[in-house]
C-alpha cells in the first residue's frame, strides 16, 4: 500500500479520535449553548455563501456562482429557520398522560461524504444538521474541491472557537483516498453519505450505520391540463439551476400528443435547441466516459460549453440542449440521468402511457428518488402519488428546487434519501433528527412526572461579530460584510 494510502487512513483514526473527544463535551452541553452554535454558524454562513459559492465554482468548475449561493443560503438560513427551534437535545419529549419521556442520543462522530457537486453547501448543511444533534463531524471531501470544503470548514473552527468549544469537533481529512474514506466510516459511529452510487454503496457496506442516496433520474411529466407555459417555465428553472448539478434535477420531459406541439413552442420561445441528425450523434458521443458511464466533462456545464465540446453549432442564448429520445436503457443515452444542461424528449399517446414510461424511466437508475409532474388534475396527480416508485412527487413546481425544500415546504436538505426501493434506509429528507437516537423513559401508570429546565443565554450578535473581525483578518471576508 502506497505511503499516502497509509497516512490517509492514520488520519482518519486520529480525526475520529479527537472528534470523539471533543464530542462527550459537546454532549454535556444544553440545548441552549447547542443551539447558539449553531445559529452562528447560520449566520456566519450566510454572509459568506457568495464569495464561497465562487471559490466552489473556480476549483471544480461545476455550474455557476450564482446559484451555489442560493444552495448556500439553502443550508445555512433557510435550514436554520426550520430546524432552530426542533428540540434535539436531552429530554426533547414529556408525556404526561402515557406518562413516557423520550431523550435524544447523538450518534457520536458522523463520517461526512461530500460530492464535488455541491461542495460547500454540502458542508454546511451536514455541519449544521451534526451540531444541531450533539454530534462531532470528520469530513471527507471529493478531491477535487478540498480546498472549498477546507475553507468552510476552517470558517466552522473560527466559530467554535469564539464559543470555547474545541475545534475538534469538526474536522476534514486532507488526504482524501479511497483506503482513508473507507477507514473513517469504519471508525465513525454513523455515516451521512452524498455523492455517487459507488461511494454510497460503499457506506452501506462499511459495517457503520449509514444514511446515504441513490441516483436520480428524475422524469417530468406535463399533462394535457396544465398551464404549459408555466410548467416549461419551471422545468427549465429546475434543469438549468447551478447548470443541472442538483441530483433531483428533471431528466427527462414526458408530454402527451395532444399538446406536444405547445410544448415544443415553449420550449423554444425558453431557449430550448432540439437535437437532430450529426448534431444529436456529436453530443451522445460526448456523454459517455471511457468506462460507460457519463462523461465528467459534462457534468455542470452550459448548453453553450457542452456545444462547443460536441462541435456543434446553435443558436445564440440556447439555456438547455433536448433530445427526442427513442427508448429507455442501453444505446439510448438521454434516458439516464445527466448532471448537465442536456434533457430527454418523450411524447406518448396519454396519461396511462406517461406513468408506464416514468415509471421505466426511475428503473433505469433513479428508483425511490423523485418524479415531478405539472397538471391542474387531482385525480391524474393521486394516481401517479400512489403509483410511481418515488420518495417525492413535485407538483407544480420544479423539480430541483422542489425536492430540496427552495419552492416547496420539505425540509430543506442536501441528502435526499430514496426508501427501501432505492436502496436507502430512508425516504425522508434528511436533517437532525435522524442523527441521533431516541432512550424511551416509560414510568409506571402511578409515578409522578417531574419537569426540569434550564436557560442560558449567550448574545450570539458579539459572538458573530468577533467571528467576523477575525475572518477579515484572515483574508475569509470583504471588508464590506
Amino acid at each position: 500500500m502506497a505511503d499516502k494510502d497509509l497516512a490517509s487512513i492514520q488520519e482518519a483514526r486520529d480525526l475520529v479520535r479527537k472528534a470523539r473527544v471533543a464530542q462527550c463535551d459537546f454532549a454535556k452541553l444544553s440545548q441552549e449553548k447547542v443551539d447558539q452554535v449553531v445559529q452562528a454558524i447560520a449566520k456566519v454562513m450566510t454572509a459568506m455563501a457568495e464569495d464561497l459559492a465562487k471559490l466552489a465554482v473556480e476549483e471544480t468548475g461545476y455550474g455557476n456562482w450564482e446559484d451555489k449561493k442560493q444552495k448556500n443560503l439553502l443550508a445555512s438560513e433557510k435550514l436554520y429557520q426550520r430546524i432552530h427551534a426542533v428540540k434535539t437535545v436531552g429530554v426533547i419529549a414529556e408525556d404526561r398522560e402515557q406518562k413516557i419521556d423520550k431523550i435524544a442520543v447523538p450518534a457520536g462522530v458522523v463520517a461526512a461524504l461530500i460530492p464535488s457537486t455541491n461542495p460547500t453547501s454540502t458542508t454546511i448543511y451536514k455541519a449544521m444538521i451534526a451540531l444541531k444533534a450533539g454530534n462531532g463531524v470528520v469530513f471527507s471531501p471529493h478531491p477535487t474541491a478540498t480546498k472549498c470544503i477546507g475553507k468552510t470548514v476552517a470558517i466552522i473552527h473560527q466559530i467554535l472557537k469564539e464559543m470555547h468549544i474545541s475545534e475538534e469537533l469538526v474536522s476534514m481529512t486532507t488526504m482524501p483516498t479511497l483506503e482513508g474514506t473507507g477507514e473513517l466510516m469504519r471508525q465513525a459511529d454513523l455515516i451521512l453519505a452524498t455523492g455517487g452510487p459507488g461511494m454510497v454503496k460503499a457506506a452501506y457496506s462499511s459495517g457503520t450505520p449509514a444514511l446515504g442516496v441513490g441516483p436520480g433520474n428524475v422524469p417530468v411529466f406535463i399533462e394535457k391540463s396544465a398551464d404549459v407555459q408555466a410548467a416549461v417555465k419551471r422545468i427549465m428553472a429546475g434543469k438549468t439551476f447551478d447548470y443541472g448539478t442538483v441530483c433531483s434535477s428533471e431528466q427527462a420531459l414526458v408530454t402527451e400528443e395532444s399538446i406536444v406541439a405547445e410544448v415544443k413552442k415553449s420550449m423554444l420561445i425558453e431557449g430550448c435547441y432540439f437535437l437532430e441528425g450529426a448534431a444529436a450523434d456529436k453530443v451522445k458521443g460526448l456523454m459517455t466516459g471511457p468506462r460507460g458511464s457519463m462523461n465528467p466533462a459534462i457534468v455542470g456545464q452550459p448548453a453553450s460549453v457542452l456545444a462547443q465540446m460536441a462541435g456543434i453549432e446553435i443558436p445564440a442564448g440556447t439555456r438547455l440542449l433536448v433530445y427526442e429520445e427513442q427508448g429507455v436503457g442501453s444505446g439510448y443515452p438521454f434516458s439516464y440521468e445527466k448532471l448537465t444542461c442536456l434533457l430527454g424528449f418523450y411524447t406518448v399517446p396519454d396519461w396511462q402511457s406517461a406513468g408506464e414510461l416514468c415509471t421505466r424511466l426511475l428503473q433505469n437508475g433513479g428508483l425511490g428518488h423523485s418524479m415531478a409532474i405539472h397538471s391542474n388534475n387531482e385525480d391524474i396527480i393521486r394516481h401517479f402519488a400512489l403509483s410511481q416508485p418515488v420518495s417525492r412527487l413535485l407538483v407544480n413546481t420544479p423539480s430541483s428546487l422542489g425536492a430540496v425544500g427552495v419552492t416547496t415546504n420539505l425540509d430543506p436538505s442536501l441528502t435526499l434519501g430514496c426508501g427501501f426501493v432505492g436502496g436507502s434506509s430512508t425516504s425522508d429528507n434528511v436533517g437532525g433528527q435522524h442523527l441521533f437516537n431516541i432512550r424511551y423513559v416509560a414510568r409506571g401508570l402511578d409515578s409522578p412526572v417531574v419537569q426540569k429546565s434550564d436557560n442560558n443565554e449567550v448574545d450570539i450578535e458579539a459572538i458573530t461579530q468577533m467571528v467576523y473581525e477575525q475572518l477579515k483578518k484572515m483574508n475569509y471576508v470583504p471588508e464590506n460584510v
